[in-house]
C-alpha cells in the first residue's frame, strides 16, 4: 500500500487493498478509499465521502468539503464517488445539504477534467465527461452519457439529459434536452448531435426517429406541448422517444430550445 510519509490520514478513514496516497494529501475522518484508489499530492478529502473503487484523484483535488450553501447549518452529509472515475487536477466536489436531500453523488467511469466543480446535492450519471473548468449549481443532474464542454456553467435545479452535448463556455439556465447540442450564453437547442450518437451505436433508426422528434419541436411552429403530443402520436413507441418525452414532461424550469 504506497502511501507517502508526509500524508496525514485520520485513523478513522477507511482504506481497501492497493489504495495509494501521494505526498502532501490529507484525509479527514470518515473518508472510505475502496479498492485501488488513487490519491495524488496535496489532495483534501473531507467526510462523510465515500470513493469508489479504482477512482483516480490528480492533485489538488478537494473533495468532500462544506457545500457553499448559506442555509447549511453544519448537518451530517455526503459526498458518494462512484467507480473508475478520473477527476482532474483543483477539481472540486462538496457534499450535500440537509434541506437537498443530503448526498452529492458521482457515478462510474466519468472524466472531470482540471478546475471542474460539482456542488452541493448534484447527481451525476455514468460515464459523464465534463471539460475544464465546467461547473455544476447546486441540484443540478447530468445523466448518462452527456458531455460538458469547457467552461459550462449549469444554473441549479436545471438537467442534462443523456447524450446531451454542451458547447465550451455555454450557460444553462433551463433543462438540457437529450441527443442534442446545446450552445451559447443563454444555451440555444441546434438539434441532435447525430455525429456523436453515431459513435455511441445509435442505429439509423434510432437516428431517424430523433431527427424527426426535433424537426417537430425545434422547427415546426407548435410550442413545446403542441410537438410533444405530436411525437407522442407518430413515436411515442419508440424507446430512443421515450426517454426524450419522459425528460421534457419531467422539466421544471422548461427546455433549452
Amino acid at each position: 500500500m504506497p502511501i507517502h510519509p508526509t500524508a496525514i490520514i485520520n485513523p478513522q478513514t477507511q482504506l481497501g487493498e492497493n489504495v495509494s496516497i501521494g505526498p502532501y494529501a490529507v484525509i479527514g475522518a470518515d473518508v472510505t478509499l475502496e479498492d485501488d484508489v488513487t490519491v495524488g499530492a496535496h489532495c483534501v478529502i473531507e467526510g462523510p465521502t465515500r470513493i469508489g473503487r479504482g477512482t483516480r484523484l490528480f492533485p489538488f483535488v478537494s473533495a468532500g468539503q462544506d457545500p457553499q450553501d448559506l442555509k447549511y447549518a453544519g448537518e451530517r452529509t455526503e459526498l458518494m464517488i462512484g467507480e473508475r472515475n478520473v477527476i482532474r487536477e483543483f477539481a472540486t466536489l462538496h457534499r450535500g445539504t440537509g434541506a437537498g436531500g443530503g448526498v452529492t453523488r458521482i457515478g462510474d467511469d466519468n472524466l472531470l477534467m482540471a478546475q471542474c466543480h460539482v456542488a452541493h446535492d448534484c447527481a451525476v450519471g455514468n460515464r459523464v465527461i465534463m471539460a475544464n473548468g465546467a461547473s455544476l449549481a447546486g441540484h443540478v443532474e447530468v445523466h448518462d452519457h452527456a458531455t460538458l464542454g469547457a467552461y459550462v456553467g449549469v444554473h441549479q435545479f436545471c438537467r442534462v439529459g443523456p447524450y446531451a452535448f454542451i458547447g465550451a463556455y455555454s450557460v444553462i439556465v433551463k433543462d438540457a434536452l437529450p441527443y442534442a447540442r446545446s450552445v451559447g450564453n443563454h444555451a440555444k437547442c441546434y438539434g441532435p448531435n447525430s455525429l456523436g450518437l453515431r459513435r455511441a451505436g445509435f442505429s439509423g433508426e434510432d437516428l431517424r426517429a430523433i431527427e424527426q422528434a426535433f424537426r417537430l419541436l425545434l422547427n415546426s411552429k407548435l410550442n413545446t406541448s403542441q410537438a410533444t403530443a405530436v411525437i407522442e402520436e407518430r413515436l411515442g413507441d419508440h424507446p430512443r422517444i421515450r426517454v426524450l418525452l419522459d425528460f421534457i414532461a419531467a422539466s421544471q424550469r422548461g427546455v433549452v430550445k
